[in-house]
């Protein structure tokens, strides 16, 4: 079991930056996907961008080219880089884990943090 918590959350206005992290209480390096996620007010959760175990990525198109995934494994670590914030970015943040038992996935989840861009 792999316990999620995730940190870097804040107000900021358009246009800043901010970095999420998210700190496994286990070893990282072999799940399959990590990834965050997003959920706005109203709104379902949705798939922000996630990394393999092998380092491919995918990021959605709502903020390809303003926000990049990464992970670190040595440090059990996933980050979210976020730039160019827009109003539209507000949301609480969850980062996910997503392994493989061998017969079903298994999904792990934070707490999420949340992520306010007003002026």
């Amino acid at each position: 079991q792999v316990q999620l918590v995730e940190s870097g959350g804040g107000l900021v206005q358009p246009g800043e930056s901010l970095r999420l992290s998210c700190a496994a209480s286990g070893s990282i390096a072999s799940i399959l996907v990590m990834g965050w996620y997003r959920q706005a007010p109203g709104k379902e959760r949705e798939l922000v961008g996630r990394v393999t175990s092998g380092g491919s990525t995918f990021s959605a198109d709502s903020v390809k080219g303003r926000f990049t995934i990464s992970r670190d494994n040595p440090k059990n670590t996933l980050y979210l880089q976020m730039n160019s914030l827009k109003p539209e970015d507000t949301a609480v943040y969850y980062c996910n884990g997503r392994d493989w038992s061998g017969s079903r996935f298994i999904d792990y989840w934070g707490q999420g943090t949340q992520v306010t861009v007003s002026s």
